[in-house]
């Protein structure tokens, strides 16, 4: 078991000496910065400088530690990967400090972030751990956690994890081993799982759809899906490639798929990331069709059914002031959360309710699912469209006019002063001058990436001129002092 000082089990603080003979431990991490190794999205980074194999198997040590003290029942860890370069050297290494702990481990190898999830869930595992970056490019790799209820793994399950990897937590010596095992055929448990409430109601017969699957987690399992709902499909960037993952293609490059909905005359099309937890849409004259078109069609369908309590819908500080007014003029509510699908998720918690996500494409319904599912949110979305009689681009119209919205980023190696932004007073001045001059027909938003080094500056405006105007000057302010 792990003995943590804080706890009431005898062991109190550890002192000097402890410490000193503790961090020889093979499972204690050295090196490591001062600041949370925790994002908002797991740990991530470039694999070779803080994430690699040592790291990795110890995180899988202690979090095997930590999850086994924290269950009521025995069970496996669930363990899947993106296509990443790297995904198989951090699996192995995560799975064999797991086992080490005395967990047992069934490795899905590779597949979506939000099917690890389904299948913890399903298993009734311990937890379940996904080694992804997401939409990252292919040289950034990360290791992200699921508790036994499909939901990310809690803030102070993290930090007891750290702790332990920082040489704060004791670990008693191990007397029996965890066994490591493939099961890939378990995968097909998730994808029936989300047809299966679609296939009683509706198909998708005599529909073409464009998939771009960014070379990523949603090779096998997008195209099939489709395909049993009855759709023709024209697939795009479908084979595994850890070169090529996210490289100007998928959910953050939108044109070839937009391209491709032209050229094929196809009725949509879904841009997936690199592990598919999140999707955004083409229409069908090749438009794109984001987060917040996404939660305003499904959030309108449910509520005609009446399936969305209090009318309300989570998103993000990122959601488009066109879509929030939209959404109220119905006498619909929107709750704001910070930037990240975590974040959402706890509210919804919090306030009970059924719909949410990002303008970035991570959805939760949890009508139907326990995370955000881009393969999921498709096919609901293509689902929606064929039982409306309308094509995609006719309901987007009839939904609501965006305001401009610009985001640029501007990239900050150094973590420490990126998340400081907020101290600078000359940044301080420009939002505020920037607010001032717009007011209520404007948004200013500046934040530091969790997942990126980066500080995103957006800014949406009444008019393109202000979005451009005001953005380009914060930008120069965040040059000018960070970069």
């Amino acid at each position: 078991m792990v003995a943590i000082p804080s706890r009431t089990n005898g062991s109190g603080p550890l002192n000097a000496l402890d410490k000193a003979v503790f961090h020889h431990s093979p499972w204690n991490a050295t090196g490591l910065p001062d600041n949370p190794l925790f994002g908002t999205d797991g740990i991530r980074g470039k694999v070779g400088d803080l994430l690699n194999a040592t790291l990795a198997m110890q995180i899988g040590f202690w979090a095997g530690q930590v999850l086994k003290e924290n269950a009521s029942d025995n069970g496996p860890i669930i363990l899947g990967q993106d296509s990443r370069n790297s995904s198989d050297m951090l699996a192995m290494a995560l799975s064999a400090g797991l086992t080490a702990a005395g967990v047992e481990v069934w490795n899905l190898g590779l597949c979506p972030t939000p099917c690890v999830a389904n299948l913890t869930v399903l298993s009734k595992a311990l937890g379940g751990v996904m080694i992804s970056a997401s939409h990252n490019p292919p040289e950034d790799n990360g290791i992200k956690f699921f508790g036994p209820t499909g939901t990310k793994l809690s803030q102070n399950l993290q930090k007891e994890i750290e702790a332990g990897l920082r040489g704060d937590i004791l670990s008693f010596p191990q007397t029996n081993w965890g066994q490591h095992y493939h099961r890939p055929e378990l995968v097909s448990n998730y994808t029936t799982a989300l047809q299966e409430p679609l296939l009683t109601r509706v198909n998708l017969q005599g529909m073409r759809i464009v998939l771009d699957l960014a070379w990523g987690a949603a090779v096998k399992v997008a195209p099939a899906s489709f395909q049993a709902m009855g759709a023709e499909v024209i697939c795009l960037h479908d084979q595994p490639d850890g070169n090529r993952i996210n490289v100007n293609c998928g959910s953050t490059h939108l044109d070839a798929l937009a391209e491709a909905v032209k050229a094929h005359q196809a009725d949509m099309g879904f841009g997936f990331d690199g592990d598919a937890d999140r999707v955004l849409a083409v229409d069908n004259q090749g438009r794109p069709v984001d987060g917040d078109y996404i939660l305003y069609l499904w959030g309108q369908n449910l509520r005609q059914k009446q399936q969305l309590p209090q009318d309300l819908i989570v998103a993000t500080v990122m959601a488009n002031l066109g879509f929030e007014r939209a959404w109220q003029k119905l006498g619909g509510q929107m709750v704001r959360t910070a930037v990240g699908d975590q974040y959402v998720q706890a509210e919804m918690q919090r306030s009970g309710a059924m719909l949410g996500g990002e303008q970035s494409g991570h959805i939760l319904c949890w009508h139907y699912g326990i995370t955000g599912d881009g393969l999921l949110t498709a096919l609901h979305i293509a689902a929606l469209v064929k039982q409306a009689g309308q094509s995609l681009g006719e309901m987007v119209d009839a939904s609501f006019q965006t305001y401009p919205q610009l985001l640029r980023n501007v990239r900050v190696e150094d973590r420490q002063r990126r998340l400081g932004w907020q101290n600078c007073q000359e940044l301080q001045t420009a939002i505020e001058n920037a607010e001032k001059a717009m007011g209520d027909g404007g948004r200013v938003l500046v934040r530091a990436s969790g997942t990126e080094p980066l500080i995103r500056v957006m800014v949406e405006a009444a008019s393109n001129d202000l979005a451009h105007y005001w953005t380009d000057h914060l930008v120069r302010v965040v040059q000018q002092n960070f970069a």
